[in-house]
């Protein structure tokens, strides 16, 4: 007789609805009776997903085609029998890129190149507005700030410049990163040497010397300092 009663009130228990179950229960008719609003959602979830993919698929054909028309470009430009002549063949082919994939990593380093050969050219106002660009697009990256810093003050130096050209290194000079800090001291100098300024330029050449031991400017600056002396 006890077997049998236990044997019933275990039968109660299994007949008995867990928590989980019974919750399980309640949200299946939940999801039933607003069946249609949960099919939107999953709906606008898919279309999310569908849209995103086509944006990544796009932004990397675009970095792709970027990336192949700036190697093109640049190997036209290096097959040219001198830098006018380069930057004639490849001008059409960088402005196209510039118009159409300017926001791709390819498009923006493509600029930096032409940049470049516009500068070679002797197309120092072109070059100029180039750098001044490209700036802008990597203000947050220390090294590559300092090189278009530097670029632009050698642009503005071949544009007979001087005060902007120190401007620009002289950003480089007192900054935090080294990258071509030796370059820009050495430009200081010279400009400094060019103003009549001697006791600023010797500055920079010391500084070259004491900072720099293995910049290549260091022996010319150890020349100008003995000069002075």
């Amino acid at each position: 007789m006890a077997e049998q009663g236990v044997s019933n009130e275990r039968k109660k228990e299994l007949e008995q609805i867990d928590p989980f179950q019974e919750n399980l229960l309640k949200t299946l008719a939940y999801v039933k009776e607003n069946q249609k609003q949960f099919l939107l959602i999953l709906g606008g979830i898919l279309l999310v997903i569908v849209i995103f993919s086509g944006i990544m698929f796009s932004f990397k054909n675009s970095e792709r085609i970027a990336s192949d028309l700036v190697a093109t470009a640049v190997i036209s430009y290096e097959k040219a029998s001198d830098p006018v002549k380069g930057f004639q063949a490849v001008t059409a082919d960088f402005d196209t890129i510039f118009a159409e994939y300017s926001n791709t990593s390819a498009g923006r380093m493509g600029k930096v190149k032409f940049a470049k050969i516009c500068f070679d050219a002797g197309e120092y106002d072109r070059a100029f507005d180039l750098y001044k660009e490209a700036l802008e697009m990597f203000e947050d990256e220390a090294g590559m700030k300092n090189f278009l810093l530097a670029s632009l003050g050698h642009v503005s130096q071949a544009r007979s410049d001087a005060e902007k050209a120190k401007s620009y290194f002289l950003e480089i000079e007192t900054g935090a990163s080294d990258l071509l800090k030796d370059e820009a001291r050495f430009a200081l100098a010279g400009i400094y040497e060019d103003a009549n300024d001697t006791a600023s330029s010797l500055k920079m050449y010391e500084k070259i010397v004491n900072d720099h031991e293995n910049s290549i400017y260091r022996n010319i600056a150890e020349s100008k300092i003995k000069d002075v002396q």
